[in-house]
């Protein structure tokens, strides 16, 4: 790994840009900022890594709506007893 100053990537940066294809470049600007330079991977094989398959997706999607008919019944549940007892 390679650390340098922003100005230092400025004045060279075909160089770094070649380092970074076999290497991570940490780029330091000022004493709280700090950026890491990487070539990217292949496009279609990171998206193959982030990719779900379409029974991860259902199972999704069936949690999701669960959930959200669970919280409509609470809140039906709790309107009809606030009905109930203003009754009262």
């Amino acid at each position: 790994m390679v650390v340098i100053s922003s100005a230092e990537l400025r004045s060279n940066m075909k160089k770094y840009l070649d380092i970074a294809k076999r290497e991570q470049v940490l780029i330091q600007r000022g004493k709280n900022e700090t950026f890491v330079l990487t070539m990217q991977k292949d496009p279609i094989e990171y998206d193959l890594e982030r990719a779900i398959t379409v029974d991860e997706v259902i199972a999704k999607v069936r949690e999701g709506l669960t959930e959200m008919f669970e919280r409509k019944e609470t809140i039906s549940r709790r309107e009809d007893e606030g009905a109930v007892s203003s009754r009262g």
